[in-house]
Parts: C-alpha cells; structure tokens; sequence
C-alpha cells in the first residue's frame, strides 16, 4: 500500500504550504476531502514509524510504514475521528469550532517534551496551520472530549444505573450481592505498621498494604460510602477519633451505589480489626465508548471542517527545545482530589490550589475548559501546604494568602502564582496582617485586601477585626483602618463594588458588616433595616450594582434558603424570594454570570449533602431551578467559577465518596451539565516504550480490574485511549513487551469473588492501527501471574510465576507464527515468583524472587542464564551475589544485570544491590554511599550510561524520590525532589531516550512525571 500526492484535491487550496512557524496563516474557507485526511494521516504515520524502536536484536530489517499498515486502516482513523467530532455535535452540542483547534495547537507547541518529533509533524503536515488544526488537533482534541462527556451521561449508562440500583434493593445481604448481576469480588486491605504484614507477601494482589497514612485516608472515604459523617471534616485529630470512625462502618450492610468512569459499584465490609479490614465490591461495567459509538455512528462519518477558521501557527517553545538535567515536569491529569481549597479564574483557565487531601497542599492545576485539559501548578518556590485561605486574581497572577496550617495554627505568607511563566514569588510579611483562616480577600484593580478571620493564641480562637490591602507591584502592605470597622468574625463574605469592599455576617449569625473604602482607609456601617437574618457560612456576589447574599447558617445552626439585595448607594435592603428557592444549606457556591447569581451544592451537616442548585434572576426577584442532568455528584467544600459562558465547579466531597477530584460544567444557555476532565487511576498495571508513544495496560484499583490503556505522546503531550475492541481480560500482574511493531500483554490474575482467577491469555496491541490480536492458547504456558518476560527479537520469552504453587516453567511465543514452545526445565532455577528478568542479546538472565513451601517464604539469590537458541540453561555463580529478596528491579546496562532495592526473609528492605556479569559468572557490589533509602516495588530504567531507580515503599513511607547509579563509578547521586510527583509504588516507569516517564500506582493514581536526564 502506498499513499500518494495525486490523494490531494489540488483544485481546492490544500496543497502543502511553505509558511514560517509563528507567522504563518492561510486563507479561508478551505475543505478537505475524505482522500485529503488519509494523505494527511499516512504523512503522520510516517513520523511515528520513524520514530518507534525496532529492536537491535530482531534477525530482520525494519520494514517500511506501508508493509506494516493497509491503507483500509489508515481510513478507519480519520473515520473514527470525524466520527468523534459528529457525535460531539450530534450528542452534546458541541461542535469542535476553530479556536478550540488553535488552543489545541498552541497547548501542543507549548508543552511539547519531544520538541524535535513534533516539528517533524508539523513539517510532514506542510508547516500548514489549517492541515495542522484538522488533521493533528482534531484527533486528539475529540478523542479527549468525547471520552469524558461520555463516562458519565446518564443518556446512555441510565438503564444500567437504573439496574444496578434495583439489583441492591433486590440483593441486599452480602450472600446476595453475589447473585446479582454485577461482578462480585473482595479484597482486604491491610495497615502495613500491623503484625499482619509479615504473612502477606508482593504477589498476594488479593492484600492491599497501606502506610498509616494512606489506611487512614482510605478507611474515612470507606466510612464515607457509608453515610457516616466526618470528623472535623475528615482530620481526626487522635488515635481514639480514628478508632470512632472505624467502629462506625457497619459490617455485612451494602454502601450507596458509587460511579467512577467505568463503573456503578457498592460495596460491603466483610470483616475488621485495628488494622485490616476485608471488603466484598459488586461492579456493572458501562458500555465502553468504543461499542457505544459503533451502534450510535453507524452512516459513513461526515466531512467535517471548522468554520470561520484562520488559524495561526505558533511557535515551539524554546524551553521545549530541551529538557533540564535532575528536573521533573508533570504529565496532564487533574489534581489529586482535595477539599477547602482555592479557584480563580484568569480569562482562559480555572486554577485550583491548595487544600486538604490527608495532608495539606502546596500544589495544583490549571484547567482549561476549551480543550478540556489540566496543567499542573509548580511546586517550586511555591507557598507551604494550607487550607482555609484565600485567592485572588489580579490580571496576570494568582494572589494566594493566609491559611491553616497542618499543626493547626495560622499563616501570614502566601505567594503570587504567575500562570504564563509557571513561577511563583513569596508575598513579603513586612506590615502583613496577624495570621488567620477563615478570612476573606478581594481585588480592588491594584490591590488585594484581606480582612476578618480567626487566628489560635494561647490555647483560644480569637475573632479578627483586623486586615490589610497588599500591593504586587510594591510587593508591600498596608493595615486596614479598625475606626468604625465590623465586629470581628469569621466565615464572613465579602465582595468588592468597584470602590469599597463590603463584609457582611459571619461567625456566630452576624447580620451586620460594613463597608471598607481603601482611598479613605474608612469603613462605614451597613444598615441593618431589612437585612437578612444573621448567618455564617452564606455566600455572596456582587450583581453590578448590588451585593446579593443567600444561605447558610443561623446563630442556632439552622440552614437558611433566604437572602437579600444589598444597595450601597442607598444603603438598603431587599429580601430575595423564597419561591421556589433552592433548601437551605451552607458549604455551597456561588457565581455571576452577568444578569442572575447560580448556586449550587452545600449540605445540611451531618449527613445530606446536595446535588442541586439554582438560578435566582435579582431583576424579576425569580428563582429556576438548574438541571439535574448529568448533574456533578453531591458536595461540599468545592470551589466555582464563572468563565463567561460556564460555571465550573470542583473538588469538595461528600459522604459517598470522600474527598472528590471531579467536577462539572454548567451551561447557563442550555440549562446543561458536562463533567471535567478525571481519567482513571491505576496500579498494577504495565507499561512499553514504542519510540514514539508510552503504552499502559491492564492494572486495576482494589478489587476492579480494567483491560483498558492509553497511549501517551510527548510530542503532543496528549492521552488517546487504546480501544478495547479483542483487548484481553482485565488483569494486574501480567507482563509486556514491546516487539517493533507491537505491544505483547500475556498473564496475570483477576479475581471472581473471592477466587484468584490466574491468566495464559494474551494479547497483541498495535498501536498503528488501535487494534488487539489474541495470543493464542494452544501450548501456551501454565496460567500465572508475577512471572517474567523478555523480548529476543523474534520471541518472547515468559519464566517462572505463582499458580497457587510457585514456578519454574516458560514458554516462547512467536507472534508472527502465533505459536508457543515450552523452555526447557532441564538444571532451570528453582521454582519461584517475583523474579526479575534481562536480556542480553543472546540470553535471558532471571534472578531472585521467592518461594513458598506452604508454611514459610524463602526468598532466593540465585538465577540462570536461558539460551533459547540452545534451550539451555546455565546457573548463575551465588559467589558474593546480593543477599535473597523479591519485588526488586533489574536492568541490562550493556555488558552486566544490575539488580537492586527489594525486601529479604527479614523483612528489611534493601538499598543494596548488585552487578552480575555473565560473561565472568560473577557479582560485584554496589556502593551503598548515597544510596536511596531501602524500598520495594520501585521502578528501575537504564539511560545508556545510569541505572535511575525511583519510588516504591518501606510500608511506612511512599518514596516521591530515588537515585542515578553509574556503574564505571560505582557512584549514586540523588534525584531531585522539587516538583516530583507524589510518592508512590506498584507505578511504571519508562525511558524515552533523554527522559524517564512515571505514572500510576499506589492505589489507582492517575498522575505522574517526565524526569529529564539527557545523555552525556
């Protein structure tokens, strides 16, 4: 197959164009034919071929694109991306318009990793803009959309919603959900500081180990789904509390039912102690989008173009040019979940920042709803962790201050964030105002005033009177006047009219306030004729030319659905109708949007919490109610902005699910929700370097196992889904290799309730073509999961493993022939699971693991060399080889195996290693001078000249650091900690060629890093 020029519809202006990047613009209107897209994507292709590795030791010559992709695939990519831009419009409304494309192509210039390819993509597209935005941005930008606005559109997962609901009420017992129609499965978690870690082992994915921390986390969301509330919102201050939080869930009782993006699920504590709890989930899995849109798409896609476009082509960023040594930068994913956090909204993003989510935050993103996307705020210079403080947006930066801190006591620091750069410089403390929480903040054009709050002095809360206006351009403060000034306070509001800020009630059912103003340094009272009833925790919004306020709660705790209008010129009030109001509650929002004010959530304590709001018109003195379509899940504690065209709201949490990292959309002309952008977390899963793209696979959170995956781009820094059309079963503990051409998958263990189910399927992923290949199962080896595989070339090569027993069994699969052949047992090491395996170009090196002989673990420092042209094995020497252990890495570096880190029979965790040499059958040490600390399940990558190790656990800490070993040193230099991502274990890591990517891990994250380290 080959694509030519003659494709090109030449009478239309579709010819490539020689155009200067940053310059360039092409005139409109401009189509592109059906024959025009396939060019265009072949063009593509070609860059990505170019680029994926084709390994050293396969016996044949890289084929070309076209040996290895019809033209008949080529064309269901361009269908199936206009067919993800037809049913955005046809769906949701949403046509994808030309400057959500140039905010696409800007967004990939911007923060490309791979500067290099994606220049070798703009070329191959002709430096064209137009071709570029059509052709490039619109397959990844509708993928990303469509994708998301699907996982939860109850249009199409109601029925299911509506089934799963009945199949709970029907089968309300434990003993029941396993007859329901959902998958039923357990799973135990326990705490690892417990004398029950020293009975489990890595393999065991039916036990999840947790830190202290990360139990504690884990038990109060658990208590969430339960309905039970909170303690001092989810901070329990003592052993005791916890313990009360713990005792609080009840066994053998179903939770409510709870959604993520593939799943309805409830949930049922089975058993419990101190430190281990034993959990059964029964789950519906949601149509994947890819069959839903089979069914839903079925006519031949239409020739879709953005209209009125005149795109511009921007410029890579010269800081993309190349990658800083010992730096991190993030991938794209939402901030971790967190409630009592910051929003601003600059013009074109939301950012979110600070919080609470088990400790406090000093970090957070930047959302940009256009393109449906999250950019990570720096952590570099970046205030210290916090919650209960304020934000304000000046016209170029984010002014955060104030705050709690994690000891309980208050801040009078804070930093300006300035989002072109990324950067963040400190707010000085010289005259700032006495440390608080709980205060408020506005921004007058040139200066941010704070006022109120309270702050901890001698073992009591004082309420403030007291603030400050700060200035960024003087970086200095001033105090505000306390003559005639409010009554001190706390959860007060405050909105600012254009000349004076106005505070109003507040702690304990204030119905007073005043207002301030800063070219007088005066306050004046409010009236108090006709004002609403005292409250506190209300919210207010300032309507252009009134204050309005509404809700919260009064002095005797009652939740209030009351307000009123606040006229400062005549210094009057008017109450705002109560007809058809939202119910009272406290902990909601509220926005602007230019002629009404929307609320939305908030709760009632203990225990409702609200998925509704409303839309209260002041000139009509109307309220309308706002969709419960598709509506965010209940919360509070959540921030909202107005963007122009939508509010959006995020975090919070709520007593189903915790602490939440979701949120939503509201469209005020259609009266509609769409969710924002959460791609789901996962541990256990694998992951491939193609040259071109990171490959992840399988994996799971707790008891939910998924055969889904995604393919990361760097030079586009973009996710795209890998289809699940023939994927294999979910699984976790399975293996992968990456041929040339494609991903092979094979192995592992799901569970079917309370069963290990273990795996000797397989499959083979293409990532041209998006398209899966089941291994076959005739002569494949022994179902299994935590064994070892290596790629030879032609073959690969899987080893050892735990099938209730443990293994020294393999096969060889050769996917051009889709035939297996058994490895020879003949002198093969010991039986064992866990091990770790290289190749060298000739051999297979497998080392370590452990063996279990049904009443004790002997973890092991032997191997052998495997000769699959002789079927030979060879031991390897024991001679002054590292002592036994397992969930350890290895890496060829050229000439030797470096083993290092992992746990022994003691339960120590090593940060000793070794080099081994098969060529001499011997072992040399590593330095432990500068070593990381001792750890398992961390990742390890050769660069070309230094084994990277990063992550992993010791049960009590999640390493978010690791170490660079230069073998002809025998020397370790640490890794940077600043901006690395969160510590974390059972994650995956990659390398590029100049850069390590992590990602996932630790109990279902979907975060991770690109740590640069370039070769010499």
């Amino acid at each position: 197959m080959a694509i030519r020029s003659q494709h090109l519809d030449t009478t239309s202006e579709c010819l490539l164009a020689e155009l200067s990047p940053g310059l360039a613009s092409v005139a409109q209107p401009r189509q592109l034919s059906l024959a025009d897209r396939i060019f265009y994507q072949h063009a593509i292709e070609e860059v990505y071929w170019r680029h994926r590795i084709w390994p050293q030791e396969s016996p044949n010559a890289k084929p070309s694109l076209d040996e290895v992709m019809r033209e008949a695939e080529l064309q269901k990519k361009v269908e199936d991306y206009l067919r993800n831009s037809e049913a955005l419009e046809d769906y949701w409304q949403q046509p994808v318009i030309a400057e959500q494309l140039q905010r696409e192509i800007d967004r990939m210039a911007q923060h490309t990793r791979q500067p290099e390819v994606l220049r070798e993509l703009f070329e191959a597209l002709g430096n064209d803009p137009f071709v570029i935005a059509e052709c490039l941005a619109r397959p990844a930008l509708s993928e990303r959309l469509l994708t998301n606005l699907y996982a939860h559109d109850e249009r199409f997962h109601g029925e299911l919603k509506r089934r799963a609901e009945a199949d709970l009420q029907g089968h309300s017992s434990v003993e029941q959900m396993k007859r329901s129609s959902g998958g039923y499965s357990e799973i135990e978690w326990v705490r690892s500081d417990s004398g029950n870690l020293a009975s489990t082992d890595t393999r065991d994915v039916g036990v999840v180990k947790m830190t202290d921390r990360e139990w504690k986390e884990n038990i109060q969301k658990l208590a969430a789904g339960f309905g039970y509330a909170k303690i001092d919102k989810g901070r329990p201050s003592s052993a005791t509390m916890f313990n009360d939080v713990l005792a609080a869930i009840p066994a053998h009782v179903l939770s409510t039912l709870q959604e993520d993006e593939g799943y309805y699920y409830a949930r049922a504590l089975l058993q419990k102690t101190q430190d281990c709890v034993k959990l059964a989930t029964v789950a519906w899995r949601k149509e994947p989008l890819q069959s839903w849109r089979a069914r839903a798409e079925t006519q031949g896609p239409r020739l879709i173009t953005a209209t009125g476009a005149y795109y511009t082509l921007p410029l890579i960023s010269s800081e993309a040019s190349g990658c800083t040594n010992d730096s991190w930068t993030p991938t794209d994913s939402a901030p971790q979940p967190r409630d009592s956090h910051t929003a601003v909204w600059t013009g074109s993003e939301m950012i979110i920042w600070g919080g609470y989510a088990g400790i406090l935050l000093n970090d957070g993103g930047r959302y940009n709803p256009s393109i449906d996307t999250w950019t990570a705020t720096s952590t570099t210079h970046a205030p210290i962790g916090r919650e209960l403080h304020t934000a304000v947006w000046t016209g170029t930066e984010m002014i955060v201050w104030g705050g709690k801190s994690a000891t309980g006591s208050e801040y009078r620091t804070g930093g300006r964030y300035n989002p072109t750069t990324d950067k963040w410089t400190l707010t000085s403390i010289t005259n700032a105002p006495v440390a608080r929480e709980s205060h408020t903040a506005v921004w007058t054009g040139s200066e941010m005033i704070v006022w109120g709050g309270q702050h901890f002095s001698n073992f009591t809360y004082v309420n403030l009177q007291t603030g400050g206006r700060y200035n960024p351009g003087t970086n200095s403060w001033t105090a505000t006047s306390t003559i005639n000034a409010p009554a001190p306070r706390y959860h007060h509001t405050a909105v600012w009219s254009g000349s004076e800020m106005i505070v109003w009630g507040g702690s304990h059912g204030l119905n007073t306030g005043g207002r301030y103003s800063p070219t007088s340094n005066s306050w004046t009272a409010v009236s108090t004729v006709n004002a609403p009833t005292g409250r506190e925790g209300h919210t207010a919004v300032w309507a252009g030319s009134r204050m309005i306020v509404w809700g919260g709660f009064d002095g005797g705790g009652n939740p209030s659905n009351t307000g009123g209008r606040y006229n400062p010129a005549t210094d009057k009030w008017a109450a705002t109708s109560i007809t058809n109001a939202p119910a009272g509650r406290s902990g909601h929002t509220a926005v602007w949007a230019g002629n009404q004010m929307i609320i939305w959530g908030g709760t009632t304590p203990p225990s409702n919490y609200f998925d509704s709001g409303g839309r209260y018109n002041p000139g009509t003195n109307t309220w309308t109610a706002t969709s419960s379509n598709n509506k965010p899940t209940a919360r509070n504690g959540h921030t909202a902005i107005w963007t122009g065209t939508y509010m959006i709201i995020w975090g919070g949490d709520n007593l189903n699910e915790g602490l939440l990292s979701s949120g939503g959309k509201y469209d005020l002309k259609t009266d509609s929700w769409t969710p924002t952008s959460t791609p789901s977390g996962r541990s256990g899963h694998t992951a491939v370097w193609t040259g071109a793209e990171m490959i992840i696979w399988g994996g799971g959170v707790n008891s939910a196992f998924f055969n889904t995956g995604g393919r990361y781009t760097p030079s586009t820094d973009s996710w795209t889904a890998t289809s699940v059309t023939n994927a294999p079963a979910g699984r976790s503990s399975h293996t992968a290799v990456w041929t040339g051409s494609e991903m092979i998958v094979w192995g592992g263990i799901y569970f079917e309730g309370s069963n290990f189910i273990f795996l000797n399927t397989g499959g083979r992923y293409n990532p041209s073509t998006d398209s899966w290949t089941a291994t076959t199962i005739i002569n494949a080896p022994t179902a299994r999961d935590s064994h070892a595989a290596v790629w030879t070339g032609k073959e690969m090569i899987v080893w050892g493993g735990y099938n209730s027993n443990d293994l020294n069994t393999g096969g060889r699969y050769n996917p051009a022939t889709d035939l297996w052949r058994a490895t020879r047992t003949a002198n093969a090491p010991s039986a064992r699971s866990g091990p770790t395996a290289v190749w060298t170009g000739t051999e297979m090196i497998v080392w370590g693991g452990v063996y279990y002989d049904g009443s004790r673990y002997f973890y092991l420092n032997t191997g052998g060399r495997y000769n699959p042209g002789t079927n030979i094995w060879t031991a390897s020497s024991t001679v002054n080889a590292p002592i036994g252990r397992e969930a350890h890495t290895a890496i060829w570096s050229g000439s030797e195996m470096i083993v290092w880190g992992g746990i022994d029979a003691f339960l120590n965790y090593s940060n000793a290693g070794g080099r081994y040499s098969p060529s001499t059958n011997s072992w040399t040490a590593t330095s432990t001078t500068n070593a990381p600390t001792g750890r398992y399940i961390h990742t390890a990558i050769w660069t070309g000249s230094e084994m990277i190790v990063w992550g992993g656990t010791d049960d009590s800490i999640n390493f978010n650091n690791g170490g660079r070993y230069n073998p002809t040193t025998n020397a370790w230099v640490a890794t940077t900690t600043a901006n690395a991502p969160t510590g974390r274990f059972g994650h995956t890591a990659v390398w590029t060629g100049d850069q390590m990517i992590v990602w996932g891990g630790s109990y279902g994250l979907n975060t991770g890093g690109k740590y640069c380290a370039p070769p010499p």
